[in-house]
């Protein structure tokens, strides 16, 4: 029977362990990315919010920063989810529970 090196087999081992550990670490930072992100985007929604409502104190009515393509943030939110929500439900399930794309 052949002799095991212990100090080879440990190597062997942590090389293995490192490895889950890049991957792990690399998925923590991807996270942390997205909360980042999140983050920056609420800041900036709360920016655009406050700069709309400034437009709108200097006299620009709702109705012209809509023909300049600067319609409220809030509206413009408010459709896309009803949008997704309409698209989830082009395909309501039957009684039966089989849905309309099978």
């Amino acid at each position: 029977m052949p002799t095991i090196d212990i100090e080879q087999t440990r190597n062997q081992a942590r090389a293995l362990l490192d490895s889950r550990i890049e991957s792990v670490t690399n998925l923590v930072k991807t996270r942390q990315r997205i909360t980042d992100l999140r983050e920056q985007l609420a800041d900036a929604e709360r920016e655009d919010k406050r700069a709309y409502v400034r437009a709108t104190k200097d006299g620009w009515s709702p109705e012209e920063l809509k023909k300049l393509g600067l319609e409220s943030g809030a509206a413009a939110r408010r459709r896309k989810p009803a949008t997704n929500r309409t698209s989830d439900d082009s395909s309501p399930s039957t009684d039966d529970g089989v849905t309309g794309a099978e």
